[in-house]
């Protein structure tokens, strides 16, 4: 909950709520006895999560490139999931790296360059691909046929960020599109100052914490249109099961990062989030589609919990473990360095 001092901060803006669950949530139905009756009558026995393409079908293609967000639509994902910078000269570019050496093989920074020069780089990954914009990505989304994808966007905080957030607002706004982009965009913010920053600059358009500590995310549960792309990991347990239903509970989405694990994609499904961020949509798709209808969920959640902790494949088990243990080190730095989660988040969204 957040505190009484908090509350009417949150509380404070003057358009009321939007749904952010509707624009974002056409996700597959199957029909079969025993479900929930739709508006249009049809019975629904499950609603499995949409497929978020990981800067676009990263396995496939070069990632933040066209071709990778390309073929993520043509592949049937639901949506594409990508990464903001800016440019030299105030360019928003798609990039997850604020440097260009692990894509591009070069020894600087994007904010070094400007657009005339990046547009000359390709990936080092084949087929190379060069750089592209974020007014390129929805010019491409604009088109005749693409209404139903929407985009999850990843604020990097290597920017100034109301520079950034403002460039971003002004490239939306230079693209026509048949709807409106708040309906099909949703602002992808790491902390509270962001949040507070989209706000009062895109104030329509829903957002999303970008995060895996599950104390933070509680307390931006207060904030208008929150809803939440989480480290997968940070969901297992018991606090994740209450993070869940909570959120499930004020009418948010979950979104989990990033799943390319058949198992973890199945938990994912089971756990009934919104959406599976991964590289491979095309395999999560596949998963979806051959779901059984009348599966025993507790009988597979045991077998699910088995196949995690067994020592013949400790891979999962392990990378868990090291999540807990890197998670309490940083919470316990943070809680230091800056005070709990609550102040946290109530001094970023005062602009402190």
């Amino acid at each position: 909950m957040a505190s009484k001092e908090l509350t009417p901060l949150l509380a404070s803006r003057d358009k009321p709520e939007m749904s952010p669950v509707a624009p974002f949530s056409a996700a597959l139905q199957r029909p079969g006895p025993g479900g929930s009756q739709d508006g249009a009558g049809a019975v629904s026995r499950r609603q499995l999560p949409q497929a978020i393409a990981h800067r676009g079908y990263k396995m496939a293609y070069p990632e933040n490139s066209m071709a990778a967000f390309r073929s993520a639509v043509e592949i049937g994902a639901h949506a594409i999931e990508t990464d903001l910078h800016l440019s030299r000269d105030g360019v928003v570019v798609l990039s997850h790296d604020g440097t260009l050496k692990r894509c591009f093989d070069e020894e600087l920074r994007v904010a070094e360059c400007d657009w005339s020069y990046l547009s000359t780089l390709r990936t080092t990954r084949k087929p190379h691909e060069p750089m592209p914009r974020l007014v390129d990505l929805l010019e491409y989304l604009a088109q005749p046929g693409q209404e139903h994808v929407w985009v999850l966007l990843d604020i990097k905080k290597d920017d100034e960020p109301t520079d950034l957030i403002s460039r971003v607002a002004a490239t939306f706004a230079s693209v026509p599109t048949k709807g409106d982009w708040h309906k099909r965009i949703i602002m992808g913010c790491w902390d509270a100052k962001y949040a507070r920053l989209c706000n009062e600059i895109l104030p329509d358009f829903p957002l999303a914490h970008i995060g895996w500590s599950l104390s933070y995310a509680r307390e931006l549960l207060a904030v208008p249109q929150m809803n939440f792309n989480l480290f997968v990991y940070s969901l297992v347990g018991a606090h994740g099961t209450k993070f869940l239903r909570a959120a499930r509970d004020a009418g948010r989405s979950v979104f989990v990062w990033t799943v390319n694990d058949d198992e973890w994609m199945k938990w994912s499904i089971r756990k009934g989030v919104d959406g599976v961020i991964t590289d491979n949509p095309e395999r999560f798709l596949q998963i979806c589609k051959e779901w059984p209808d009348d599966e025993d969920e507790k009988a597979a959640e045991r077998r699910q919990m088995r196949h995690f902790f067994s020592l013949r494949r400790p891979k999962p088990l392990l990378f868990l473990l090291l999540f807990r243990v890197l998670a309490t080190s940083v919470a316990l730095v943070w809680f230091l360095r800056a005070g709990t989660p609550r102040q946290r988040v109530h001094n970023a969204l005062r602009g402190h």
